[in-house]
């Protein structure tokens, strides 16, 4: 798996610097990592741990989503990868295993892609390019599928009421599918709220 995954870097990186201002799109990048489906990951791992300054349409307007931009062969001082396994724990444990993004939970086939299982990483809120911290109040769980298309994207968790009314407009089968999933997380609370009141 290590030497995939810095196969798949290695492979991405000359791929960048043979291309020096040339847009590549995610398919054109995806094939030559090899076709690994965390290929997103180790671009990021490219700007963040080697300093390169790969752009996307977060940093540039004229960039469309899923379009790649290296100018300049040199790298910037890069990141250091500061986050411990205990605070890795402790978010992982605090959003329930759970992709805060689109609520894939960790081990389970991915809602949007059910030919793979759930993948979790620690992603930030607001990237460490823009500011962030390895803090963990800036850390999120976010699957790999989200990784992949979302860098730099922050999507805001719903509050009780805006939730309650997604749920209240959703048709009937989904509304029962929702109840199935809940009792399913819930067993125990499930049962206790369940269970006939004693005379």
């Amino acid at each position: 798996m290590t030497q995939k995954k810095s196969g798949a870097r290695t492979m991405l990186r000359s791929h960048f610097l043979d291309n020096i201002g040339r847009v590549m799109e995610s398919a054109e990048l995806r094939e030559v990592s090899g076709n690994i489906s965390e290929w997103a990951r180790r671009v990021r791992e490219l700007r963040t741990e080697e300093g390169y300054q790969i752009l996307t349409h977060h940093d540039r307007s004229d960039l469309k989503p899923g379009q790649y931009l290296l100018e300049n062969p040199k790298p910037q001082p890069a990141f250091e990868r500061a986050i411990s396994k205990e605070t890795r724990a402790f978010v992982l444990d605090r959003n329930g295993f759970t992709c805060q993004m689109c609520g894939a939970v960790a081990g389970e086939p991915h809602p949007y892609d059910p030919s793979r299982k759930t993948r979790l990483h620690i992603g930030h809120i607001v990237d460490k390019s823009m500011g962030g911290t390895d803090d963990a109040t800036n850390l999120r769980a976010i699957c790999s599928v989200c990784n992949e298309g979302a860098s730099n994207a922050t999507l805001t968790r719903p509050d009780l009421l805006k939730l309650l009314t997604q749920i209240r407009r959703a048709t009937s089968l989904d509304q029962l599918e929702t109840l199935k999933w809940l009792i399913a997380k819930f067993p125990k609370q499930a049962a206790e709220l369940l269970r006939p009141a004693s005379k």
